[in-house]
């Protein structure tokens, strides 16, 4: 009998259209039409509350099996205000000088957390060699821009100053994240160039670089794939007020002034995305600075597909890629 693939909750639900001009891998075009058929209430329909429980919920559905590690410990990381981060570290040893990883979760800024990207953290973490940090920075609306910005770049500050008290080697230190904390990791990295701390690397899977959402493939792909066009407007409406604020570089990277000297990047893109160009064009204005890139493009799949490695090769193959490249700048 074969086997069917789950549904997995997405972060819009698309609805069931044809998708005949989008140029899917056979896999990827099966876990949409089973979203489709399942027929759950779109999270932008929902309030943040109650869209934060249906992503965690069903945040597993197509993820690998959860891996074993030989550390994993909660704790927390203090923010500039007082308030207490709560953070995950993933290890693969026991063993103290391990590279460490900072990761920033995706969600829009208004769901996801430490528990959505368990896997994808231990994944990386196995395959890396390197401790991970998982941090649950916090959530618009209840804390709007720059708050998220903030938390993070405090994580990484104390991570860098304390983190050789958990068995990290400080001197190997990266930043990565997925969809919005890529965005988030890109901020940090410019923020780490200001103030001379040293990254190995930053690791960007599908960043979100632009203001405004203007780029041609937020047309081309805003409808009836896992990230759709209203579901963009409604995470970027609770995080942003203004106008002002959306041209800030630390929610719009491809904003900044210069990235002059900020740390080699890895970057993991997903062919079918609204937010595919920004990630081209944030590539191509860090090599215009001089920065070392390595931009992988995942053919005939979409956003939030890094979660999906039971179903989709690519997955896997991105875990790898994104693994290797942390091995390399770390020197291993």
């Amino acid at each position: 009998m074969p086997t069917k693939t789950p549904v997995h909750p997405s972060l819009a639900f698309p609805s069931p259209v044809h998708l005949p001009h989008y140029r899917l891998t056979a896999p990827m075009r099966s876990v949409l039409a089973r979203m489709a058929r399942a027929n759950q209430p779109a999270l932008h329909t929902l309030t943040p509350t109650q869209a934060r429980l249906a992503y965690e919920v069903g945040a597993g559905v197509l993820e690998l099996p959860k891996a074993a590690l030989a550390r994993v410990e909660d704790l927390h990381i203090p923010a500039r205000d007082g308030h207490a981060l709560a953070a995950r570290l993933y290890a693969p040893s026991t063993e103290a000088g391990l590279p460490l990883l900072l990761y920033l979760h995706g969600g829009g800024f208004t769901i996801g957390s430490i528990a959505t990207h368990d896997v994808l953290c231990r994944e990386l973490a196995r395959l890396a060699g390197c401790m991970v940090v998982s941090l649950d920075y916090r959530l618009a609306p209840e804390h709007r821009f720059p708050t998220a910005s903030n938390d993070a770049w405090d994580a990484l500050q104390w991570l860098a100053a304390q983190g050789a008290a958990l068995g990290a080697d400080t001197r190997r230190l990266a930043v990565g994240g997925d969809s919005a904390g890529g965005t988030l990791a890109a901020g940090c990295a410019i923020l780490a160039r200001d103030a001379g701390l040293s990254l190995a690397l930053q690791l960007l899977f599908y960043p979100g670089c632009t203001a405004h959402q203007d780029t041609p493939s937020h047309s081309t792909y805003a409808h009836g794939l896992a990230l759709e066009a209203a579901a963009i407007s409604w995470f970027f409406d609770h995080y942003v007020s203004s106008r002002a604020e959306r041209e800030d570089w630390r929610f719009a990277p491809l904003l900044a002034p210069d990235v002059d000297g900020v740390a080699p990047a890895w970057l993991g893109l997903a062919e079918c995305d609204p937010l595919v160009d920004e990630g081209i064009d944030y590539a191509d204005k860090l090599r215009a600075a001089g920065v070392a890139v390595d931009l992988e493009m995942y053919r005939g799949v979409t956003h939030e597909f890094i979660k999906m490695g039971r179903a989709i090769p690519e997955a896997r193959q991105a875990h790898a890629d994104a693994a290797r490249a942390l091995r390399q700048a770390f020197g291993g």
